[in-house]
């Protein structure tokens, strides 16, 4: 299930012209046993003519730093257990939209997130609903 989203955000970010290339491996055993999927994105700069610039943050302090740059929104993973204060605080202040997105099986784990977030969807929905928030943005 999670390489059919990931395969499908790459064919989405492949669209936008976000992504040049996209492979997936076979899965991958580690030394405890445990299988996983190894993924390889590389990512370029949008097609000309697009109009959709994507900046990759992954620190808090990456955050703030794109966030003075200026954003039409923030794209947060509320399941990636980041410093989640810090990130939705400085989207607060720079008074851009957040969207959150979860699964299902987190929903609920994610919660207190929520009510920081213009709108949080599960990774299925962003899957779907990414190439027109890109164009729109996440809206009121």
């Amino acid at each position: 299930m999670l390489s059919k989203l990931l395969a499908a955000a790459a064919t989405v970010a492949a669209l936008f012209g976000l992504a040049t290339v996209a492979q997936a491996g076979a899965p991958v055993r580690t030394p405890n046993g445990k299988g996983f999927l190894v993924l390889q994105f590389k990512v370029s700069p949008p097609r000309a003519g697009s109009g959709v610039a994507v900046e990759f943050a992954r620190t808090p302090t990456e955050v703030e730093a794109a966030l003075v740059k200026g954003a039409r929104f923030v794209l947060v993973d509320l399941t990636a257990g980041r410093d989640y204060d810090r990130i939705l605080k400085a989207a607060e202040v720079a008074r851009v939209p957040v969207l959150g997105f979860t699964t299902h099986a987190l929903a609920r784990a994610t919660q207190p997130w929520h009510a920081r977030c213009r709108r949080v969807v599960t990774k299925e929905t962003l899957t779907q609903e990414l190439p027109a928030l890109l164009r729109e943005g996440v809206g009121a």
